[in-house]
């Protein structure tokens, strides 16, 4: 596995904070040149230290105005990725995790309204043959959503 040196994470902490930022102000700012900026951020893409990029969404002013955690919990952990398999066929689950604990599945949702909700749970979600039980949790406010810390 290759190595990160200071100048990736400079350049990490710079996009990380803004990536809108033209390669040639990153460039400026590290003091190296724009093609150097350039294939730096190609090998972290290379070797998926960078995963994705793109622009954040605000899911409210698209309609969506609740956001819930759902709890999965499977007859058998070994219907995992079947039952994924499933889930991702639902658009408005933006995130699932496999865990450990008291949920073999925890994912995120979006919903139009309490309706929407109620369709998605009892008519998708709790009808995917593996689901034995659900629990949801509604969010009220997201104030944290950050990356890790880039030292």
């Amino acid at each position: 596995m290759e190595k990160i040196d200071q100048l990736d994470r400079k350049i990490l902490r710079i996009i990380t904070q803004n990536a809108r930022m033209p390669f040639k102000d990153v460039a400026e700012e590290c003091g190296v040149s724009r093609a150097a900026i350039h294939q730096r951020v190609q090998r972290l893409i290379d070797m998926d230290v960078i995963t994705g990029s793109g622009y954040t969404v605000n899911p409210k002013m698209l309609g969506f105005q609740i956001c819930v955690y759902i709890g999965i919990i499977l007859e058998r952990g070994s219907m995992y990725k079947d039952v994924v398999e499933e889930l991702e066929k639902i658009p408005e689950i933006v995130e699932s995790q496999y865990t450990l604990g008291h949920y073999t599945i925890l994912i995120k949702l979006y919903a139009k309204n309490d309706e929407h909700l109620m369709q998605l749970l009892n008519g998708r979600i709790q009808e995917i043959p593996g689901v034995a039980a659900t629990e949801t949790l509604t969010s009220l406010d997201q104030r944290i959503k950050r990356t890790i810390p880039i030292e």
